[in-house]
């Protein structure tokens, strides 16, 4: 899961943003590209998506106590040990000054209903039960994101890796399986770009996913919609992993090319296996 998911947010990341006309042109999964102003993330690197991401799955992997404080330390070691671009320039420069995870919860304003939480949400979306999604995806997002939209965004996109983990139903029966459960219009296909709020990019990526297929025509799918498609691509992705019935067919290509530094490819592959064996 955190293998395609990276995949997901590394291949969003050339689009993110980016004109219609560029997404239309090289959105062709034959490999990364490099967004034309955001240089300093090179071809196959992920961004703030997964490495969030990290943190959620890491705690969940040692078994740790699933409180804000254990949270916030994991947001700030986890930027701290491998700082790269990608976060929303305010937060980069609360993070850059952090000591720990009680300074963030000292000094950040949680009023956020953009697309944070969500993002990072997927690994919860494998614990047993929909009350232990529910409220370990709420936990997580009111660190940074505690409005309603913020939330329930979070919650959406744990609960779409818990049904296709889980095999709950086909996956085009998935839209309406999430809106029975948090509030909201989940079951509305998403169309056109994807702005930065929660709601916008959980919408779109269920829609994605809800189309079927293999991983390659969801991820394709997602950039197409433009705008925030890194995080599209990274909570569809994260879902989409899960299910047999989503065809594994990602190009080795993409696969090959991911970053593979200290936490890059094998990293996550290993993580990935201890984060499933505690499922």
């Amino acid at each position: 899961m955190l293998v395609e998911l990276a995949v997901g947010d590394a291949y969003g990341a050339g689009f993110e943003y980016a004109a219609s006309e560029f997404v239309l042109r090289h959105n062709t999964l034959r490999g990364y590209v490099q967004h034309a102003k955001h240089t300093s993330i090179r071809p196959g690197q992920y961004t703030d998506d997964t490495q969030m991401t990290l943190a959620v799955a890491e705690l969940l992997a040692d078994g740790g106590t699933w409180t804000a404080a254990a949270l916030a330390d994991r947001f700030v070691e986890v930027f701290h040990r491998d700082r790269r671009a990608g976060y929303a320039a305010r937060f980069y420069d609360l993070l850059r000054g952090l000591s720990d995870g009680a300074d963030l919860l000292a000094k950040i304003r949680p009023d956020s209903d953009k697309s944070g939480a969500a993002m990072r949400a997927g690994p919860v979306g494998l614990l047993p039960t929909v009350p232990d999604v529910l409220h370990h995806a709420a936990v997580q997002a009111r660190i940074t994101h505690d409005t309603p939209d913020g939330v329930a965004s979070a919650q959406a996109a744990a609960l779409a890796v818990h049904y296709c983990d889980r095999q709950l139903g086909p996956v085009a029966r998935l839209p309406e399986w999430i809106s029975a459960q948090v509030d909201g219009d989940w079951a509305t296909p998403w169309r056109g770009k994807v702005g930065s709020k929660g709601v916008m990019s959980v919408r779109a990526a269920i829609t994605a996913l809800a189309a079927g297929g293999g991983l390659s025509s969801i991820l394709h799918a997602c950039v197409a919609f433009t705008g925030d498609v890194d995080t599209v691509a990274t909570v569809a992705l994260a879902a989409a992993s899960r299910t047999p019935e989503i065809a594994a067919d990602l190009p080795a290509v993409l696969l090959d090319g991911l970053e593979n530094d200290a936490y890059g490819r094998d990293y996550l592959t290993a993580l990935d296996i201890r984060l499933l064996a505690v499922r």
